[in-house]
């Protein structure tokens, strides 16, 4: 059965590479047949957090975030695709994830970090991991991360080793895992 899971990019820099990954992801993904919609916040424009889109009244909220909601009310699994600032998430991306709550409940997500050198972006994932396990959509134990970006994937999300193409193949099989197994349980009801 075929999964809904929105990529959410989380830099805004007019020389990202992290859309290098994105496009990479959203292609594979479809590829297995699932939605992979990316969440650009670059494309957005959401305005920095004053309030969360729970607190807006009715049909109330911006646009962005009415698209948001609905998508991600459908959404099966997350992917968070995180570059790493100063040891820690880019700003873009916690702006972008912060506007939402109820909205990731029961659902899995699985976090592609990046940068230019050597550690991929893992320090910014372990930062990560602990706000999406807050936000109600926990991370699965693997994580993609992916060294010297700029050499490891095209501007087109091509990939130019093969090392990456078996990484994200295992990457996706177990966030799939995740994804149906609490899609099945969210169809038999929730805690709350």
């Amino acid at each position: 059965m075929p999964l809904t899971i929105p990529v959410i990019l989380g830099s805004v820099r007019s020389d990202r590479n992290g859309l290098r990954a994105a496009r990479f992801l959203v292609r594979e993904i479809e590829a297995r047949g699932h939605a992979a919609p990316l969440v650009d916040p670059a494309e957005l424009d959401l305005p920095l957090l004053d309030r969360m889109y729970k607190e807006y009244p009715k049909g109330e909220a911006p646009a962005p975030l009415e698209h948001l909601a609905d998508l991600y009310r459908r959404a099966d699994a997350f992917i968070v695709v995180s570059a790493e600032y100063n040891h820690s998430i880019p700003p873009a991306l916690s702006n972008t994830l912060d506007h939402f709550l109820e909205e990731y409940y029961w659902r899995p997500s699985g976090i592609c970090c990046y940068s230019a050198g050597q550690y991929g972006g893992v320090r910014a994932a372990m930062q990560l991991r602990a706000m999406l396990c807050e936000l109600g959509t926990p991370s699965i134990p693997s994580l993609l991360p992916i060294p010297r970006i700029h050499k490891a994937l095209s501007e087109a999300g091509e990939p130019t080793d093969e090392w990456l193409t078996k990484a994200t193949q295992k990457f996706l099989d177990e966030l799939t895992w995740y994804a149906e197994a609490l899609q099945a349980k969210r169809a038999t009801g929730t805690p709350y």
